[in-house]
């Protein structure tokens, strides 16, 4: 850094003399200050401007070895796109030095056209003509015969960083799926959109174990998908001692801080209600309203950030999340009317009702903590309507992933001792997750 002054002051010094007039001569010591301003600003944007490359690119390029020559089978969707926009899968497909033999769907299918929940049928791929075999169906993991004609399989599905998101749940029988078939399996490193910092909320007991959370982790687990790979795969998670032949590429140039927008990774809306950056932010809290009668927001172009109820009076819940300490985040009344939307929401809570609450925007992400935010919110509104106000326990209980966070607010508990109840578990599973950190 010393040199660098040393050769801006002789810059400054031939400027004035050959160039400036009398008046900036004898501010020398100004410009150099502001010249020297000017250079910091220019390096601190250069850096922030690198470019992230996630493990889908880096394939192609750097380990396009692992998979040269061999039948590949892929689980992805329309949203595991390359930072010029193309779509993995074909890109794989229309390589000569290997053979995209099959493809692999999720929830919502490799399309992302189907409603959440709604099971997705085998079909086949019209740019590739491949088979898709759905696992969002009549099978949730890759089968022996699914996997005949397949020497590696390969995975790439951007996650958004909450534990009830299926595509989690998807890896882990992809990976048990490879273990079991003797199959190394690649998995294509991207960054959690969310960053990778912030970790909140219950650690899912066993007992509570769906397809809305396969493994002990919290809401909020702060981990990319090659990180949860490596968890599931060390941590000796898969059952009956199985380890997969793992294989991650790693992304380049992500730091946990960075939530995607920070980035140069466009944000392709990974599932049909996930629209948007902000909306991930809000979902893992206001995901949980899904096990409730109170409307998450589906069947609205806002979902998870509209909420509400025909019972709610918007006035009297914005003034109860006032006196709660709730940083990070602005609520606004609203009222909607949910409707059947194709692809989005089939026959939503209150279809056709007029529903009050609030509309969610989050001021400094940095400070908004998604799920204490979301149990907050149940907190009011059971105490505002102790008698409206009700749990779908089983579906509650799977997402929160404990049934006593249902039981404090339903015995009218402060949020704070809610908070507290996950922190030993929440702790022990951080010192667990260090170890698996690639970032």
């Amino acid at each position: 850094m010393t040199n660098v002054t040393g050769t801006i002051k002789i810059i400054i010094n031939g400027i004035c003399e050959k160039h400036l007039p009398f008046f900036l001569i004898m501010n020398r010591k100004l410009l150099f200050v502001l010249f020297l301003s000017f250079l910091t600003l220019a390096v601190f944007a250069q850096n922030n401007s690198s470019n992230v490359i996630p493990g889908a690119d880096r394939l192609l390029s750097d380990y396009f070895k692992l998979v040269k020559g061999k039948r590949i089978g892929l689980v992805t969707n329309y949203s595991a796109t390359l930072t010029n926009g193309k779509l993995l899968y074909e890109e794989l497909k229309n390589n000569k030095d290997l053979l995209l033999t099959t493809l692999f769907g999720p929830e919502h299918g490799l399309s992302g056209t189907s409603a959440a929940g709604k099971s997705v049928a085998d079909s086949s791929d019209s740019l590739t003509g491949l088979k898709i075999y759905s696992l969002y169906g009549k099978n949730k993991k890759p089968t022996a015969e699914m996997l005949d004609n397949v020497d590696i399989l390969v995975f790439d599905i951007p996650d958004i960083g909450a534990r009830f998101y299926t595509y989690i749940s998807t890896l882990f029988y992809c990976l048990q799926a490879a273990a079991e078939n003797n199959l190394p399996i690649l998995v294509l490193d991207r960054p959690n959109p969310i960053g990778g910092v912030y970790v909140d909320g219950p650690v899912i007991k066993s007992n509570l174990f769906s397809f809305v959370g396969v493994a002990p982790l919290p809401i909020v687990h702060g981990m990319t998908i090659g990180e949860l790979a490596v968890y599931f795969n060390e941590e000796n998670l898969l059952g009956n001692n199985l380890k997969a032949k793992l294989t991650v590429i790693k992304i380049l140039n992500w730091n946990r801080n960075k939530f995607l927008d920070a980035t140069n990774i466009k944000f392709v809306k990974p599932s049909p209600n996930i629209p948007d950056l902000q909306t991930a932010v809000v979902y893992p809290g206001t995901c949980l309203l899904e096990g409730t009668n109170i409307s998450e927001g589906r069947g609205t172009y806002s979902p998870f950030l509209s909420i509400g109820a025909p019972f709610i009076n918007s006035e009297d819940l914005i003034l109860e999340l006032k006196n709660k300490n709730i940083t990070g985040v602005e609520v606004s009344p609203v009222s909607f009317v949910p409707v059947s939307i194709n692809g989005m929401a089939e026959h939503p809570k209150y279809e056709n009702k007029n529903c009050n609450g609030i509309k969610i925007n989050v001021t400094d992400r940095k400070l908004f903590e998604s799920v204490k935010f979301g149990v907050s919110l149940l907190t009011a509104i059971h105490k505002l309507y102790p008698d409206k106000f009700k749990f779908h326990n089983s579906t509650f209980d799977r997402l929160a992933g404990d049934k006593k966070i249902r039981e404090m607010i339903l015995a009218g508990y402060d949020e704070i001792d809610i908070f507290n109840s996950w922190q030993i578990e929440l702790e022990n599973f951080k010192s667990i997750r260090n170890k698996y950190l690639l970032y």
